[in-house]
């Protein structure tokens, strides 16, 4: 049998940047339910990874500490997790610590330990700051000034379990399957430029925004130093760090819909942009003068999650590959069809969405079949 990387990659360089492995199920009526499906289906796309990374992002899966910010931390020595634990006892108000569960798994070598905090906010915050930015600025200075720690999920009633591994081994190494809630995303990682390690493997958070990403940021630099001057830190070693904060700086920060924030990331070229009627052409150009440095370059599909809300985006020209499935409530996203008929054979409709046009799903809103328009790629319907 031939290599995959040699199918993939002829000329035997050592980038492959066609892989990685990206899932997303989202129940919009809100109903709570097991990872079985989600881990069976990322695991269906094994050979688009390496085994240098996976994870998974779960919404309501807390709902006991739903009130609490829970914080998910690595830690690489004891003295690290001394230094961050005294650091929150003085910074929040702590509900519950503990050691998140694990299990012994072929595959998982040399983990971190891995803990998680319920934090409250209380008196500590200065009046003038609102809560989610004091917890953003607390997080920022854990993975910049504590060493041998770094906080890698952040929000309420939601997390992030991550880290070196396939994604079937990362999802029974943390018993991902005990756990329930109304949105999962999954991914499986290929690293190209950036180095394969814990902190490296995907989703990227930041309070309760997740991202998980295939391809390539080209912009990486541009995107980081604009994201710089708002005070975020990129400090993971990888590309993709800089779609969640620049999703939480349109959207929290700035109060961008999320469908004008698809526009910043993946922008119409400007020789569409010129054959808008005029009003939508006048947005299209203040987004471009505005927030030109936030322009996402290079191939991507990502998915992006917070409450409430799943969003599947690739980039303008889908240089990387995005199926969506309806079914009933039930919306996916996924890398390849057959992941998401391995789990629902029987979809409503399943389709190919046109590059740099989101995909959303909402809490309370039924996911709808698109209609199809001239240059969509249908690729079924239900029978």
């Amino acid at each position: 049998m031939r290599d995959i990387g040699q199918v993939n990659n002829p000329y035997h360089d050592d980038k492959v940047i066609d892989a990685c492995s990206l899932f997303g199920v989202m129940d919009t009526s809100g109903g709570r339910f097991s990872g079985e499906g989600i881990i069976r289906a990322i695991a269906n796309m094994h050979v688009r990874g390496n085994g240098l990374g996976g994870g998974f992002a779960i919404y309501g899966l807390y709902p006991k500490y739903a009130d609490f910010y829970a914080l998910h931390v690595m830690y690489l020595s004891r003295e690290g997790q001394r230094e961050v634990e005294a650091f929150l006892k003085d910074r929040f108000d702590l509900a519950y610590a503990e050691e998140v569960p694990t299990r012994l798994t072929s595959g998982i070598i040399q983990p971190p330990a891995v803990w998680r905090y319920f934090l409250g906010v209380g008196r500590h915050k200065p009046e003038e700051q609102s809560e989610d930015n004091y917890v953003a600025d607390r997080v920022m200075e854990i993975n910049t000034r504590l060493g041998d720690a770094f906080v890698f999920s952040s929000g309420k009633d939601m997390a992030v379990f991550k880290g070196m591994g396939y994604p079937e081994e990362i999802a029974a190494y943390f018993c991902l399957e005990q756990y329930q809630g109304y949105l999962w995303t999954a991914h499986g990682r290929f690293p190209t430029n950036t180095p394969g390690w814990w902190g490296g493997a995907h989703p990227f958070g930041l309070l309760d925004w997740t991202v998980v990403h295939n391809g390539e940021i080209s912009s990486y630099g541009i995107n980081r130093r604009y994201l710089e001057q708002f005070g975020y830190r990129c400090t993971l070693q990888t590309d993709t760090e800089v779609v969640a904060y620049a999703v939480d700086l349109l959207v929290r920060k700035h109060g961008l819909p999320i469908e004008i924030a698809a526009r910043v990331l993946a922008p119409p070229f400007w020789n569409d942009i010129e054959r808008c009627p005029p009003g939508e052409q006048k947005l299209l150009r203040t987004l471009r003068q505005v927030y030109g440095s936030l322009l996402l370059n290079g191939p991507f599909t990502v998915i992006i999650a917070h409450h409430g809300e799943m969003i599947g985006l690739t980039d303008r020209v889908r240089l990387r590959p995005l199926t969506v499935g309806v079914k009933g409530d039930m919306l996916y996203l996924s890398s390849e069809e057959s992941a998401i008929r391995l789990i629902c054979p029987d979809l409503d409709r399943a389709w190919i969405p046109m590059g740099g046009e989101p995909i959303v799903g909402r809490l309370g809103t039924s996911p709808q079949p698109q209609p199809v328009t001239i240059g969509e790629e249908v690729t079924s319907d239900a029978n």
